[in-house]
């Protein structure tokens, strides 16, 4: 029984120390880096972006690409936590407001800090839709539409997986 419980205390402590890590690469903290992290991550060179992401986050992210339905580990996946954008670690979405909207991409109803986000009218593939981008670094998410669940905010968060990184942990609490 004193296994099981310094096990799960193990877990606590290890989770705090994702949550505290991902909110300190978000604001830029020195917890992280051990210097001031002075990145202008809207003013990377192509260069840069190409050496930080693996083509496929560089192709959504910076080309504003789509990934094939289907294919994200993110789909289908069940576990507490944060979800970060993979350019620049900014939390995004909360795993409490992820939901099986049955699109092929992961869907969120609400961003954990809708600061954290912009959005954009999209006029591409002739059609009229809304992008969703990174505020901290401009990378390209997916699309939000209208067609969400109704009974809390009716919006759909379409997001591209590989656009995303996830942080165990936390999961509660939007702004």
């Amino acid at each position: 029984m004193l296994a099981a419980s310094r096990l799960g205390a193990r877990r606590i402590a290890a989770v705090a120390v994702l949550c505290a890590t991902a909110r300190a690469m978000a604001t830029n903290s020195t917890a992280v880096t051990g210097a001031a992290d002075a990145v202008d991550w809207k003013a990377l060179p192509e260069e840069e972006w190409r050496r930080r992401l693996t083509p496929a986050q560089f192709d959504i992210l910076r080309r504003k690409g789509t990934e094939r339905p289907w294919t994200s580990e993110f789909n289908k996946h069940k576990s507490a936590g944060v979800y970060t954008c993979a350019g620049c670690g900014t939390p995004l979405f909360l795993s409490d407001h992820k939901f099986e909207s049955g699109c092929g991409w992961p869907s969120f109803f609400l961003p954990a800090d809708k600061a954290a986000v912009e959005e954009h009218k999209d006029l591409s593939l002739f059609m009229v839709r809304t992008e969703v981008t990174c505020k901290k670094c401009g990378g390209h998410l997916g699309h939000v539409f209208d067609d969400g669940p109704r009974d809390k905010t009716g919006l759909r968060y379409c997001i591209n997986g590989v656009s995303l990184g996830f942080s165990e942990g936390g999961g509660a609490g939007a702004k």
